[in-house]
């Protein structure tokens, strides 16, 4: 077996996700087989950000350290044969970003140990990485309260010599959302043309940004919904629901090189028509107990009649009073026309209810369900901890989806990180590590322990 039979680190209870500020601790076990002479023995904690141009590439371009810190945990000396073991305990700094990791780029913590042996003697080494998380509170982002709206007007060209214009206004429900939450899109669309369009579509994008010397962006459609047609010269309300699956924060503050952006898209496959909604992903919902109110724009009132009332007595000895104007009559309003049902699950709009969104012919029944289904890839997430995807788990609470024929793909709306908002403590899943045993980094020390370490 040689001299080294184990050389491990374990986390104090086995935790692997902590907090910016928070200190992390744990033991250094050797386990040797005969008397090892060593120089020290020593301990590093260490996180760091790496970005390059080449999907999957180690060869990082830019770095960025948090923090490097080491102690020495034993003393040049010769270590028994038997069982050691080594406290440590590091402190994470409170301006380290959330663990990240993506296609060009990721932010790494880790503890490493090693075993520093006299001249022509082989050193050891191993690793353990964990996991750091800094919550975003959607409350505390700035103007995050209230809808998002945008509006485009486009002229196209149909039939070499017709013109036509598209109006498409697209708004959701709120600004901020966190994963489980439904995200509510509103969109009208007004056909000014002798054509039909092609069918309207919202996606969830997922925007992320390399800070290289040329900053590589890396967009990414995480779901994507779609409705029918708007026939010639009609004018059609849609709406549709969005479901949130467990993402990265939109925020990864403290670091520089890596920059997260979400963004709700609303078009028309034909003509190329299209509009982006920011929205923010966050750990925290929005609570509305903690928007701000609105104050008073206007002043007390209690003081304008007794002033209005001086002005009129002063006014109405000096001028004839004129008789009062009667009163204009209201505008008539339209009755509205009356839905057959109500609807909770995601859906184009009601084709009893808005004519113009039907297309003309029923769609073939291979794609009856082509307007309301939500498409969702796994492969469409970068890492971050927590991120999982449940098979065969139900959602629960208020956040959950409606199932139904016409859903597929994800649609798994466990919470990515633990819920802030109750007094009471939640039990969270066990989250795993990603393997970076096949990562070529770093190439300075040498893999973990292995049989092959033998002297």
């Amino acid at each position: 077996m040689g001299k080294l039979q184990e050389f491990k680190i374990a986390f104090e209870k086995n935790k692997e996700v902590y907090s910016p500020g928070e200190s992390i601790s744990g033991t250094v076990t050797v386990k040797l087989g005969q008397p090892l002479q060593c120089k020290a023995i020593k301990v590093n904690c260490n996180g760091f950000c790496g970005i390059t141009n080449k999907v999957n590439d180690t060869a990082w371009t830019m770095e960025e350290q948090y923090f490097n810190s080491t102690i020495s945990v034993a003393d040049k000396g010769t270590l028994k044969e038997g069982m050691h073991t080594f406290p440590f305990k590091f402190l994470i700094p409170a301006t380290a970003p959330t663990s990240f990791e993506g296609n060009y780029g990721r932010i790494i913590y880790r503890v490493r140990a090693f075993i520093d042996t006299p001249r022509f003697s082989k050193d050891y080494t191993t690793e353990k990485a964990f996991f750091l998380l800094s919550l975003l509170n959607l409350n505390e982002v700035p103007d995050i309260w209230g809808t998002c709206s945008s509006a485009v007007t486009q002229q196209f060209t149909y039939m070499l010599m017709k013109t036509g214009t598209i109006v498409l206004r697209a708004q959701t429900h709120m600004k901020g959302y966190t994963p489980g939450e439904i995200i509510q899109v509103t969109a009208n669309i007004h056909n000014q043309s002798g054509k039909n369009t092609g069918n309207m579509a919202a996606s969830l994008m997922q925007r992320v940004t390399y800070e290289t010397k040329k900053p590589t962006h890396d967009v990414r459609t995480i779901a994507e919904v779609e409705g029918g047609v708007v026939k010639a010269g009609k004018e059609v309300e849609w709406k549709e629901q969005i479901i949130v699956p467990p993402l990265p924060q939109s925020s990864l503050a403290g670091c520089e090189l890596i920059k997260i952006e979400y963004y709700v898209k609303v078009c028309l496959k034909s003509p190329d028509v299209m509009l982006t909604l920011p929205i923010h992903i966050g750990n925290v919902s929005l609570d509305k107990k903690q928007r701000p109110s609105k104050k008073a724009s206007s002043p007390s009132t209690e003081d304008t009649p007794a002033s209005d009332s001086t002005l009129e007595t002063s006014t109405s000895a000096s001028s004839p009073t004129l008789p009062p104007r009667p009163a204009p009559k209201p505008a008539p309003r339209l009755a509205p026309r009356s839905r057959a049902s109500s609807r909770n699950s995601p859906s184009a709009p009601p084709a009893e209810y808005h004519s113009g969104a039907e297309g003309g012919a029923l769609m073939n029944e291979d794609f009856q369900n082509k307007r309301q289904s939500q498409l969702v890839s796994p492969n469409a997430f970068s890492y971050a901890p927590g991120l999982f995807f449940p098979q065969n788990q139900q959602p629960v609470g208020p956040a959950a989806a409606p199932n139904g024929p016409g859903f597929s793909g994800s649609t798994g709306t466990t919470s990515l990180y633990p819920s802030l908002n109750s007094t009471t403590s939640v039990a969270t899943p066990q989250i795993l590590p990603p393997d970076y045993s096949t990562s070529d980094y770093p190439k300075e020390a040498p893999p973990p322990y292995n049989e092959s370490c033998n002297t």
